[in-house]
């Protein structure tokens, strides 16, 4: 005769087996959105950094390596540069990478965007 313990406690491991990849899943998918999250922040400080460059320095190499500083892999879009005293805009795209093990290959690797601006000094 098994006793009522014995039993509860098989039961108790198989809803464990059942429930801990559901659990497992969306801890790495929670992840895998901080990391995201992450590159969002890392993008609007790169592209403040590259409008900051972009008034100061009329090539727009410089704003590219002020990007890059901050953020590897950030691209600058074209941009016009204003007359000294307008207001320079910056558009920055960046492709954050979903490389977790099981939830990245499920998800897509967005694109990120980010806009500056700041007013032409020189």
């Amino acid at each position: 005769m098994t006793s009522r313990r014995g039993r509860e406690a098989g039961q108790t491991t198989a809803e464990l087996a059942v429930v801990l990849p559901v659990v497992l899943l969306l801890a790495l998918t929670l992840i895998q959105a901080a990391l995201v999250c992450r590159d969002d922040l890392a993008l609007v400080d790169a592209a403040r950094e590259a409008a900051r460059a972009a008034s100061l320095d009329p090539d727009p190499a410089r704003a590219e390596r002020a990007a890059s500083a901050v953020l590897p892999g950030a691209v600058v879009r074209p941009y016009s540069r204003p007359a000294a005293g307008e207001t320079i805009r910056v558009t920055l795209a960046y492709r954050s990478f979903t490389t977790l093990p099981l939830v990245g290959p499920l998800l897509p690797d967005p694109l990120l965007v980010a806009h500056a601006a700041m007013r032409v000094e020189r």
